[in-house]
Parts: C-alpha cells; sequence; structure tokens
C-alpha cells in the first residue's frame, strides 16, 4: 500500500470511528459504568467484530450478504434485537446503593462478549466493508500485506477514538452517576439510545 492510499485510508477510518453509533453508546456505556480504563474491554471486543468483517469481506461472503435479502433481514433484525435487548435491560435495571460500591461489576469477558456482538450484529457494517475494502486493496498487489495493513489501520484507530474519546468524554459524568439517581438516569439515557439505534437499524435501507 502506498503511502499516499495508507493516508486516504487514515482519514476514512477517523471519519468512520468519529461516526455516532452502537459501539460508541456501549464504550460510553461501559466507561461511566465500570470506569475508563476497564472499559478498554469493551473496545477490544468491538474491535474483534472489525476484524471479523473485514475477514468476511476478504473471504467474499460480504458479497453474498450484501446480495442476498433474506440473509441480509436476518442479520440486521438479529441486531436490531440485540440492542434492543441491551436497551430493555439497562431500561428495567434498578441501582441499588450497595451495587453503586461496586465500581467494577462487569467481568472482562462479558464486556469483551457484549462488544463483539454489538458490532458483529450490523450487516451494514458489513456492506459498508464491502464498499471501502476495495479502495485500498490492489488486485495486483499482494493481498495479505495489504489486509494487514488494512485491519491495523482501521482497528488502531478506532481504538484511539472510542478510548481516548468516547470513553474519555463519558468518564466525566461518573461523580453523577455515583448516586442512585445519577445511575438510574444514565440507564434510561443509554437504554433509549440502544432501542433507537436499533430502530434506525431496521429502518434504514
Amino acid at each position: 500500500m502506498t503511502l499516499p492510499l495508507w493516508f486516504s485510508l487514515l482519514g476514512a477510518a477517523v471519519v468512520i470511528s468519529f461516526t455516532p453509533g452502537a459501539g460508541a453508546i456501549n464504550t460510553m456505556s461501559n466507561s461511566i459504568r465500570v470506569g475508563w480504563r476497564r472499559s478498554l474491554w469493551g473496545i477490544i471486543g468491538q474491535q474483534l467484530a472489525l476484524l471479523i468483517h473485514v475477514a468476511i469481506v476478504a473471504a467474499g461472503v460480504g458479497l453474498l450478504v450484501s446480495r442476498s435479502p433474506v440473509l441480509f433481514e436476518v442479520i440486521r433484525y438479529a441486531g436490531a434485537g440485540y440492542l434492543i435487548y441491551l436497551g430493555v435491560r439497562m431500561l428495567l435495571a434498578r441501582p441499588q446503593p450497595e451495587q453503586l460500591q461496586d465500581a467494577a461489576p462487569a467481568g472482562r469477558l462479558y464486556m469483551v462478549r457484549q462488544g463483539l456482538l454489538v458490532n458483529l450484529l450490523n450487516p451494514k457494517a458489513i456492506v459498508f466493508f464491502l464498499a471501502l475494502t476495495p479502495q485500498f486493496i490492489r488486485p495486483d498487489a499482494p493481498q495479505l500485506p495489504q489486509y494487514l495493513v488494512f485491519m491495523a489501520t482501521i482497528v488502531l484507530v478506532d481504538v484511539l477514538v472510542m478510548f481516548l474519546f468516547f470513553a474519555a468524554m463519558a468518564r466525566t459524568f461518573q461523580r453523577f452517576t455515583a448516586t442512585v439517581r445519577g445511575a438510574r438516569i444514565q440507564n434510561i439515557v443509554f437504554g433509549t439510545l440502544f432501542i433507537f439505534v436499533a430502530v434506525l437499524l431496521v429502518l434504514a435501507r
């Protein structure tokens, strides 16, 4: 990959990462709930999903998904359903004073799994990478090194944006959510946002 092409990829990756979505919501929620540093585990799960999306596109499966209305709809509704599940779960949660004393109620594997599912169950991401990837992969050059550079750039930028921007920004609200009332408002806000993104996923064409 040439240097000018890499800079174009870098710019595209920055725009993608700063675009608000379920991943950003999940990152901010984790940062407030379990702390800025521990929110990194959810971000790791989200990056695993991005790697899987790129691998799917590289294997040609992404083209199959984009051309199969039934398969696309199944994945789309599964993704929306999972986001609604997360949203409803947060809306129904009733924080207790003794729970607020535990700064890290969620385990690392749980956050990795949730981050993975949040980003993975998004057929739009497959279609997006399907449109983006060919612009940065030259068919006349060795494929593996190009895909490695592509994936490393996408992941590195997304980790930095999620951790140093979204998670860091959300950290400023931790003092507010240290009370039962604040934690309840947090659950309502982020639960509603998860459901809102799910509705957009269903309605978007």
